[in-house]
């Protein structure tokens, strides 16, 4: 299904192409249907945001390549936004509105009652997407999660050569009164992304204090993911 749903901007693989950014969004049994809601909201909204979509446009002779998908267990990677080139703002609308209207496809109650959470696969669904935009300057995958690997191929031991990145978004439980527990296991989560997850020199981690801080650090995300190509292109 990856190959299928990939192909279908490979028909302009003359154009230029400034980034390819696949971003994969964690749909585990931890993750409930409201915060699987809050993250597709989150995603529609930081893409939607000024800062990002004014990235997203810097160059639109050499366009940004997006895509979605969500993933759990081993068996369980679904793309939920087939490869879009964003040059104009009705692209960024229809990325949106295709977000915003996807439906959790995998059984909320099979997922809430496994424990599988499939990291290192996760990583390799996404590079083989990425694989497929040759054309691009940059090849980036984006991947968010509430926690480490349990299910299926490790992510340390997931090959990735120089010609991709792979930055993580750690996502907090949504459990204020711990406090500083969670504090504590944030870090701990961001440390284990660092060690076993990022690839690429200038990879990094993002961290969500909550599904509900999801879109704050979406948005920081997708800014720092942007920057680098078009900063001559941006406003002081």
């Amino acid at each position: 299904m990856t190959v299928a749903l990939g192909l279908g901007w490979m028909t302009s693989a003359e154009a230029a192409c400034r980034q390819a950014l696949v971003l994969g969004l964690d749909v585990s049994g931890s993750v409930d249907a409201q915060e699987y809601r809050l993250q597709l909201e989150g995603l529609a909204n930081a893409i939607e945001s000024q800062q990002v979509a004014e990235r997203l446009l810097a160059m639109p002779d050499a366009p940004v390549r997006l895509a979605v998908f969500d993933w759990s267990t081993t068996e369980r990677q679904r793309v939920i936004l087939p490869w879009r080139e964003v040059h104009t703002h009705s692209d960024i609308t229809a990325i949106t509105a295709q977000l915003r209207g996807t439906k959790r496809a995998f059984n909320a109650a099979a997922t809430a009652n496994s424990t599988a959470t499939a990291l290192g696969t996760a990583m390799t669904f996404g590079i083989g997407m990425l694989e497929m935009q040759e054309t691009c300057w940059k090849r980036t995958l984006d991947i968010s999660g509430d926690g480490k690997n349990n299910n299926g191929i490790a992510p340390e031991d997931v090959f990735v050569d120089n010609r991709f990145t792979i930055n993580g978004l750690v996502i907090g439980a949504d459990n204020p009164p711990i406090g500083d527990v969670r504090l504590i296991e944030i870090a701990d989560l961001s440390s284990y992304y660092r060690t076993t997850v990022l690839r690429g020199p200038d990879a990094f981690v993002e961290t969500a204090l909550g599904f509900r801080d999801f879109e704050n650090a979406m948005t920081r995300k997708l800014i720092r993911e942007l920057e680098g190509l078009v900063i001559g292109r941006l406003d002081p």
